[in-house]
C-alpha cells in the first residue's frame, strides 16, 4: 500500500509496511488452517459417535402396534418376503432346510469363531450386518463373502425404522451398502430389520417401509425358528429352541454380536450335526429362493433355464443386470453391477458365473466402490483417532493437575522463603541505575511512564529510546520531564529498527552496572525499582523479573487477563524462581546487569520474543535469573479481542523461536545447563504441548455433554473448574489481589481460554509452515495512570 503527501506525490511503501502487509496476508491462511483441523478433529469424533451409535443414536422399539392394515397372506406366510411384479409375496423355507442365518455383526471376537464353525462343517449362513460395524471390522465381512457365506443389510446404526423419517430409512440402507462395497466389494438386495422376528410380528407402522423397500428392490428376511440365543439361556435349550417342528424347514436365528456369544459358538457345532444327522439340508436365503423357483418352475412345467439374480424381487426389478457405463446404481437404491460373485454356481443368459448362494449379492462399481472405500477410510481414521485422543485426553489431564500441584506447593515454598523476616538479598543496593524506556509511536501513555519514574524511591537515570515514532513521544517525552523537573532524563532518537534495537542502544548509552528495561506503556509503582535491584546484592545473579500487573482490569477482557498474569505468570514464576530455570524476564519490568547483557551478545532480533531469548541466554551464561515479586508495575494490557489476538500470537511464535534457537541447552553442561535440564522441558509441556491438546478437554467435555451423558460431563467440568478456581484464589492471596475478579473466571474458561488455545496452534501452524512474523505495535489508550489510581 502507498501514502500520500501532502501535496498529492505518491511514495512507494517502506520496508516495515511492506513486511507487515506480508506477513498479514502470510497469516490468513494458517488461522484458516487451524480452523480446519479443528473442524476435522470435530468430525472425526461425530463419525465415531455415529458409528458407536452416541451420534444420533436412537433405541425406542416399538410393540403392540396394530396390524390390521397388513395382509393376512403376509402375516401368515413365510419368512421371506417379495414384492415381484408389485405383489407382496412369501416365500417359506423347504422341508428339511435350514437358512441358518446370524444378526448384528460382525464382531472381532465372536464373528470370526461363528465363521471358522461353518467353515469346518461346510455350511453356509446369511449374516444380517449392521453398517457401522462393517465399517469398522471390513476384513471380517470380506473373508465371510469370500468364504461363501451371504450377507445382508440389518441398518448402519440399529434403529427400528418403524420410528424413522423416509430420509433417515434410505440413509441407513445407503451407508450400510457403501459399506458393503469398501469392505468386500458387493452390495446386497436382503434386508432383515433391527428387532423383527417371525411375519406375524409386521405392524402398521413397519409395513409401509416393507412396501417401500421391496419397491426398491429389497427381499425382507424374517424368521420362523428363533434360538434365542441373546437370553443365554444356555447351550442345550439354544440347541432345543433352534430345531424346527416335526421335519419342517426354517429360517433360524443366531446372533454373532450384540453381546456375549460364547454359549452361541458352544451350542452352533453341536446343533449342525444334529440337524445334518437328522437329513437336513443347510443353505442361504438366495439358496432357498433358488430351490422354491425352481419347484415352481417345474411344476408349471415350463422348464426353463435357472436365472441368475437376486432373489424374487431383484429378478423382477427392471434394469437389474445392469449395462456396461452404467453409473453404478439401479433404480431405487440398490446398488448395481455386473453379476454375482464367488464360485460353485451356474451361468446366466450373459454367460457370467454366479454362485446361487450368493444370488442376492452385486458387484459394486463406479461411484458406488469408490465411496465405500472412503468410508471405510474415514472409519479407520476415527477408529485410530479417536481412542489416540483419548490417551492424549488423559496425558493432558495429568499434566495439567500436575502442573496446578507443582504451582501450589512451589509457590507457597516460594511464598514463605521469600517472605521470612531474616530472608535478606545481601547489602542493600542504594547505588543509581538506568531505566531504559523503549518507546514507538507511544504519545499516550510515555508521560504517565515518566510520572510514575519520577516518584522512585531509588536514583535512577532514565533513558528514552525512540525507535522512530511519528507521533511526537520524543517531543512529549522532553516536555514531560521539563514539567516534572526531572534533570535525568535522556531522549535518544533512533531510525525504526525494532524493539530489540532500542534496548541495545539504551544498553550501551547507559552509565551505570544495573539496567532496568520496560515498556513505554508500563507504570511503575514509588518503590518498583528499589525492589527490583536488591537481587543484585548477589554476585550471581544476573537479571531480576518483576511482577506485572494488569492496569485496565475493569472491562471484561481486562479482567481476564488479570487472572491469566495473577495465576498463570506469577504463580509460574515463583514455580520456575524456586527450581532455578526462570524463562522470561517480563518486557514490562525486568533488571540485568549491563555485563551480563553484553556478554550474551545483548537483545536478539533473531526472535519476536526477546525477553525470553535474553533469558535462556543469561541461564547459558551462567547467570542466575530471580523473581522479586514485591516490584511491581503496572502495564496496559490489550482492550481489544484483535490486538490481544496479534499480542498472544506474537508470544507464543516468539517462545518457539527462542527455545529453538536455544535447542543446544539440552545438552549444556554444570550450571549453566540447568535450564536445559530442567526449565526446556517445563515450559515444553506446560506452555505448548499441553495448552495445544488442552481443547481435546473441551472438545470431549461438549462431546459427551451432547451425545454421552450430560450430568456426567457437566459435573466433571465443574471439578476441573474448581481445582482451577482454588489455585487462581491461592495465588490472589499470595498477590493480594481482591477476588471479585475471580467471578469472571466461569467466563473465561468458557471463551478466553478457547482463544489461547487457538492462537498457540496458530503459532505451532506458523512454525511448522516456516512462517515469520515481525514485532507488532498495540494500539494503546493510556488509560493506565499512576499506581494509586489502580483498584
Amino acid at each position: 500500500m502507498t501514502t500520500t503527501s501532502s501535496r498529492g506525490r505518491r511514495r512507494a511503501p517502506t520496508r516495515m509496511s511492506r513486511a507487515a502487509g506480508k506477513a498479514s496476508a502470510l497469516q490468513k491462511p494458517r488461522v484458516i488452517l487451524a480452523l480446519l483441523l479443528l473442524l476435522a478433529l470435530t468430525s472425526v469424533m461425530l463419525l465415531d459417535g455415529y458409528l458407536r451409535a452416541e451420534v444420533g443414536g436412537d433405541e425406542r422399539v416399538r410393540t403392540g402396534a396394530s396390524a390390521n392394515k397388513v395382509p393376512d397372506k403376509v402375516l401368515d406366510g413365510g419368512p421371506i418376503l417379495t414384492f415381484q411384479g408389485g405383489q407382496a409375496t412369501t416365500v417359506s423355507v423347504p422341508d428339511k432346510t435350514i437358512a441358518l442365518t446370524f444378526d448384528d455383526g460382525p464382531n472381532p471376537t465372536w464373528t470370526p469363531q461363528v465363521l471358522k464353525i461353518l467353515q469346518e462343517y461346510d455350511v453356509p449362513g446369511t449374516f444380517f450386518l449392521v453398517g457401522s460395524m462393517v465399517s469398522r471390522y471390513p476384513s471380517i465381512v470380506k473373508d465371510m463373502v469370500e468364504e461363501g457365506n451371504e450377507v445382508g443389510i440389518h441398518t448402519f446404526t440399529h434403529v427400528d425404522l418403524s420410528y424413522q423419517s423416509d430420509a433417515r430409512v434410505d440413509r441407513e440402507m445407503e451407508q450400510t451398502q457403501l459399506a458393503l462395497a469398501g469392505a468386500a466389494g458387493i452390495t446386497t438386495t436382503l434386508f432383515r430389520a433391527p428387532y423383527s422376528s417371525e411375519t406375524d410380528a409386521i405392524d402398521n407402522y413397519s409395513w409401509p417401509i416393507y412396501e417401500k423397500l421391496g419397491e426398491d428392490g429389497y427381499t425382507s428376511v424374517f424368521v420362523d425358528t428363533d434360538s434365542d440365543d441373546w437370553k443365554k439361556p444356555g447351550v442345550s435349550k439354544i440347541i432345543k429352541w433352534a430345531t424346527p417342528e416335526d421335519g419342517k424347514g426354517a429360517s433360524v436365528l443366531f446372533h454373532d454380536a450384540g453381546g456375549e456369544r460364547s454359549q452361541t459358538i458352544k451350542a452352533l457345532p453341536t446343533y449342525i450335526k444334529k440337524m445334518k444327522a437328522a437329513g437336513y439340508t443347510f443353505t442361504t436365503i438366495s439358496g432357498v429362493m433358488q430351490e422354491q423357483n425352481a419347484a415352481a418352475r417345474e411344476a408349471s412345467g415350463t422348464g426353463r433355464q435357472q436365472a441368475a439374480g437376486a432373489a424374487g424381487a431383484a429378478t423382477a426389478t427392471e434394469g437389474t443386470t445392469g449395462t456396461e457405463g452404467a453409473t453404478g446404481e439401479q433404480p431405487g437404491n440398490v446398488p448395481n453391477g455386473e453379476g454375482g460373485t464367488g464360485g460353485n454356481g451356474e451361468t446366466d443368459g450373459t454367460g457370467q458365473t454366479i454362485n446361487r448362494l450368493q444370488a442376492a449379492h452385486r458387484e459394486a462399481t463406479g461411484v458406488t466402490l469408490y465411496e465405500g472405500k472412503a468410508l471405510i477410510a474415514a472409519v479407520t481414521l476415527a477408529e485410530w483417532t479417536v481412542p489416540t485422543l483419548s490417551v492424549g485426553l488423559m496425558v493432558v489431564g495429568v499434566a495439567v493437575m500436575g502442573r496446578f500441584g507443582m504451582m501450589l506447593i512451589l509457590a507457597r515454598r516460594h511464598y514463605r522463603k521469600r517472605n521470612k523476616r531474616r530472608f535478606s538479598w545481601g547489602p542493600t543496593v542504594t547505588r543509581p541505575v538506568s531505566v531504559i524506556v523503549p518507546a514507538y509511536n507511544e504519545k499516550e501513555c510515555i508521560a504517565n511512564t515518566l510520572k510514575s519514574l519520577a516518584k522512585s524511591t531509588h536514583p535512577i537515570e532514565i533513558i528514552v529510546v525512540d525507535d522512530g515514532s511519528t507521533d511526537g513521544t520524543s517531543e512529549i517525552s522532553r516536555e514531560a520531564a521539563r514539567a516534572l523537573g526531572m534533570t535525568n532524563v535522556r531522549v535518544i532518537r533512533q531510525e525504526n529498527a525494532g524493539k530489540p534495537a532500542a534496548l541495545n542502544n539504551g544498553v550501551r548509552s547507559a552509565s551505570y552496572d544495573i539496567v532496568v528495561m520496560m515498556d513505554g506503556d508500563t507504570v511503575f509503582e514509588p518503590d518498583a525499582v528499589h525492589q527490583l535491584v536488591q537481587p543484585f546484592a548477589d554476585p550471581q545473579v544476573g537479571a531480576v523479573a518483576g511482577n506485572a500487573k494488569v492496569g485496565n482490569r475493569d472491562t471484561i477482557i481486562g479482567a481476564w487477563q488479570h487472572i491469566e498474569y495473577v495465576m498463570g505468570f506469577n504463580l509460574d514464576r515463583r514455580m520456575y524462581d524456586l527450581l532455578r530455570c526462570m524463562p522470561t524476564i517480563p518486557g514490562a519490568i525486568g533488571a540485568f546487569r549491563r555485563e551480563a547483557v553484553l556478554e550474551v551478545g545483548g537483545m536478539s532480533e533473531d526472535t519476536l520474543a526477546e525477553d525470553t531469548d535474553i533469558t535462556i541466554a543469561m541461564h547459558r551464561g551462567g547467570w542466575q535469573v530471580v523473581y522479586q515479586e514485591h516490584a511491581k508495575a503496572w502495564t496496559e494490557a490489550p482492550g481489544s479481542l484483535k490486538q490481544l489476538w496479534s499480542q498472544r500470537y506474537r508470544w507464543s511464535y516468539g517462545t518457539m523461536q527462542a527455545l529453538w534457537k536455544h535447542r543446544k541447552s539440552l545438552t549444556d553442561k554444570g550450571p549453566s545447563g540447568r535450564f536445559g535440564r530442567v526449565g526446556m522441558p517445563l515450559v515444553v509441556l506446560f506452555q505448548i504441548v499441553t495448552p495445544v491438546f488442552a481443547p481435546l478437554i473441551d472438545v470431549f467435555t461438549v462431546y459427551s455433554m451432547i451425545f454421552v451423558d450430560f450430568q456426567a460431563a457437566l459435573l466433571a467440568w465443574l471439578a476441573v473448574l474448581g481445582v482451577q478456581l482454588g489455585c487462581a484464589a491461592y495465588a490472589f492471596r499470595l498477590d493480594r489481589e481482591k477476588y471479585r475478579y475471580l467471578l469472571m473466571m466461569p467466563l473465561q474458561q468458557l471463551a478466553y481460554r478457547q482463544m489461547m488455545y487457538l492462537v498457540l496452534i496458530h503459532s505451532c501452524i506458523t512454525a511448522l509452515t516456516g512462517g515469520r512474523l515481525r514485532w507488532q505495535k498495540l494500539k494503546r489508550t493510556g488509560e493506565v495512570g499512576t499506581p494509586a489510581g489502580v483498584s
